[in-house]
This record gives C-alpha cells, structure tokens and sequence, in this order.
C-alpha cells in the first residue's frame, strides 16, 4: 500500500518512515514532486491535519495522511498548541521558539507538558483521524544535539534525557508520532483483513 505523507518536514517523514512496517510505502510530498504549501489556519491539530490531507487528496485522488503536532504546556494553559511551530513568529526558528518558551515558564515550578499528534488519513476517500500522546517536563535549558524543534527542551516521562538528547531509535520509544502511527497501521491492518 501507497501513501502520500503530506508535509514538507524531512524531519517527520524520517520519523514516520522508522516506524512503519514493510508494506506501507510513505512517500513524502517531495518524493511525489508535490511543491504545494499547505496552510494550517485553524484553531485546532484535528482541523489542521484534516485540512491538509483533504488538500493533498483533493490534488491526488491518492490514498494519504497528515499530521499536526503541538506541544502543549500545563502553565501556558495548553499553549503554543496548534502554534507550536510558529510561536515566536510566522517566520520564527527553533531556537527563537525555544528562548520564548523558556522566558514564560522561567520562574513556573510547573513544568509538566506534552506533546500531541492527530493524524488524518483519508483512505478510499474517507477520513480517519488517530491520536498519540506523549507526557513529559520542561527543562530549564536546552540539552542535546539531535531531533528538532523543542527536542532539546522536552523530556518525556520515564527518562531523564531530552528528545535532542536521544537516538532516533531511543525517541521513537516515547514518541506521541510513533503512537499515532501505530493506531494508523492497526487500523490499515484491520481494514486490509476485513477485505480479504
């Protein structure tokens, strides 16, 4: 089976590619010469994912799936969210990100937050949507070289290194990406088994 991963982020597809099991070829946007920039207007990931899937297929006709991600901070009352990505500004790096986040929760003894993954497949042209949870703190400062975004921030629960700390194969056995993927590859294992 074939699917469109739509998203431009490398980072992402490698994620998602390390996960799914042999017979589920992903291909990302650039592997499908798709150069479309998708928004993500709303207000929510489950809005957000299911926009950009519905854009792709609509461009396709292709069985494929989206995701949106947001980290959500206990004491920025669920913030940055859906503006994760974009939190010091529409054209804002990793870093500057980071630096802004740190600065609110500065003086905060709550730390708690966690990311979260919607997924929206739209398979035969109809929409499914799966979620992945992973809960973790804050640290004080970043640490670490690897992954991306707030990895060098974010220590999930049950560890005591940061996401950019940790091999791939070591974040995949926390990751809120992986947890979603894995519902996504239950579900399309159980639909290819009823069809048979």
């Amino acid at each position: 089976m074939k699917l469109i991963f739509a998203s431009n982020n490398a980072h992402k597809a490698e994620e998602i590619k390390a996960v799914v099991p042999a017979g589920i070829e992903v291909v990302s946007l650039k592997e499908a010469g798709i150069t479309v920039d998708i928004p993500e207007p709303h207000d929510t990931l489950e809005k957000n994912a299911i926009e950009k899937a519905t854009v792709i297929y609509s461009l396709t006709n292709e069985n494929c799936f989206s995701e949106d991600t947001g980290l959500e901070v206990t004491a920025l009352d669920g913030s940055p969210g859906v503006r994760t990505a974009r939190y010091a500004g529409d054209d804002s790096t990793a870093e500057q990100n980071i630096e802004k986040l740190l600065g609110f929760i500065e003086s905060s003894t709550e730390r708690t937050a966690r990311f979260r993954t919607v997924i929206c497949l739209i398979l035969n042209g109809e929409q499914h949507l799966f979620e992945g949870v992973c809960e973790g703190q804050i640290a004080t400062e970043p640490s670490g070289e690897d992954g991306f975004g707030y990895d060098p921030v974010f220590i999930p629960d049950g560890s005591d290194k940061t996401f950019a700390q940790m091999t791939l194969a070591e974040k995949t056995e926390f990751s809120h990406r992986r947890k979603a993927v894995d519902k996504l590859v239950e579900f399309l294992n159980s639909t290819a088994i009823n069809s048979r």
